[in-house]
């Protein structure tokens, strides 16, 4: 099992939902699969399953999440099987799902039961055609590159008001730019918000030097916790959140100073704190994504250190998740972003030359983000590692990241 989250981002980079995407088997390891043997899989609803697994809370309440359905999954008992509430689900469908009669009658009870309901890969002249299905449809994705948004906005507002168009295959922050400005898709999909820094041209903010100093303390090999914590003291944020991963450890300690909470969490713990509470507010003026991409691949590397059997690294590889997204919340390229923390050189070879065994490491976690599943499938069947493990490591980072940061 396979499964990742990618996100869709609206007109203010802001994430109103997840998109699902999920592989049962390694094809590659199972290749009968490929064939009639896909057959005995399309009938479940995968994302479906991850999520009633994984809870929304994982992925945060107030958004949607997008779960693709198949011509046959859709008739699967999705009624009974979910778990969570349907008015957060939106089913998505391809174009390969026909508008026969069935398929309306099954859209139409799906919709009369609290889902939202989305289609993909349309093309112009399909329009008409599908006009029985779209008039169900909550949603429309559109491949942005094959599709003139300014015919589009006009087709759908005359004969579908309330449906949202969406625009997928968003590959750079100039294209996200040009297509908010000109207001025809509510939601984008694509790796844009990831596209590294070229050039620096902006100085570190007063408030991100004391991170950034605090960082390197905390880094450095044996550190003192009086420094840290006398940092720590110059920010309110810092300091509350401090207090609070302290008293969830210690609920009957009384803390007298920032010093004694310092103390109290110890080294090693302090240290992996700071690197994520840090961060966090390093983040506080970039898009919420960076921040959850940012800490998400802190933790995945750290799973997938034994998996690479590279255990004796994973506190090393935390690390590189985390400065992995440096360059875009520093607004400089990755590089000069790195001169101004103390990483290891594994982690700056990784992250600026993309050379050394971390590499395999930050790759993977690419590839799986992006979905690339077959590419990873592949990495693997090299590897000889299950996949049953990378899903557990994933799924355990999602966990760690709602426990650290979203339940209070």
């Amino acid at each position: 099992m396979l499964a990742t989250l990618i996100p869709l981002f609206d007109n203010n980079m802001n994430v109103p939902a997840y998109s699902v995407f999920a592989q049962r088997e390694n094809l590659l390891a199972n290749p009968g699969l490929m064939g009639t043997g896909s057959l005995d899989l399309a009938s479940r609803v995968l994302g479906l399953e991850i999520i009633n697994n994984m809870g929304l809370d994982s992925v945060a309440t107030d958004r949607k999440v997008f779960i693709e359905v198949n011509n046959i999954s859709v008739f699967a008992d999705i009624e009974n099987e979910c778990k969570v509430d349907p008015s957060k689900i939106v089913l998505l469908a391809h174009r390969s799902i026909k508008p026969t009669q069935q398929y309306i009658d099954r859209f139409t009870t799906l919709k009369k039961k609290g889902f939202s309901l989305a289609i993909k890969g349309l093309m112009y002249t399909q329009f008409e055609e599908y006009k029985p299905i779209l008039s169900l449809m909550d949603y429309v994705l559109l491949d942005h590159k094959r599709v003139n948004i300014a015919v589009a906005r006009s087709y759908f507002a005359q004969r579908y008001p309330d449906l949202k168009l969406i625009a997928v295959n968003v590959n750079s922050r100039e294209e996200y730019e040009s297509l908010t400005e000109k207001e025809g898709y509510c939601m984008y999909e694509g790796e844009f918000f990831r596209v590294p820094v070229a050039v620096g041209d902006k100085e570190v903010a007063p408030l991100k030097v004391n991170y950034i100093e605090l960082l390197n303390i905390v880094n450095a090999p044996d550190f003192d916790l009086t420094d840290a914590a006398d940092i720590i003291s110059r920010d309110t944020a810092l300091v509350i959140s401090l207090l609070e991963i302290v008293n969830k450890l210690s609920r009957n300690s009384e803390i007298t100073s920032v010093r004694h909470a310092a103390a109290m969490l110890g080294q090693k713990e302090l240290k992996k704190w700071i690197n994520t509470a840090v961060t966090r507010e390093l983040c506080a003026d970039r898009p919420n994504e960076i921040t959850r991409l940012s800490l998400l691949r802190a933790k995945f590397a750290e799973n997938l250190a034994p998996l690479f059997e590279q255990a004796m690294f994973s506190s090393e590889m935390f690390l590189m998740g985390l400065f992995s997204v440096i360059d875009i919340i520093l607004d400089k390229p990755m590089e000069e972003a790195l001169s101004l923390v103390k990483v290891s050189k594994s982690i700056q070879d990784a992250l600026v030359k993309h050379e050394g065994e971390f590499t395999q490491v930050l790759d993977f976690i690419i590839n799986y983000e992006n979905a690339s599943f077959q590419e990873i499938s592949r990495q693997m069947l090299l590897k000889n590692i299950d996949d049953d493990r990378v899903y557990e490591a994933y799924i355990e980072s999602l966990g760690w990241y709602r426990n650290m940061f979203l339940v209070k």
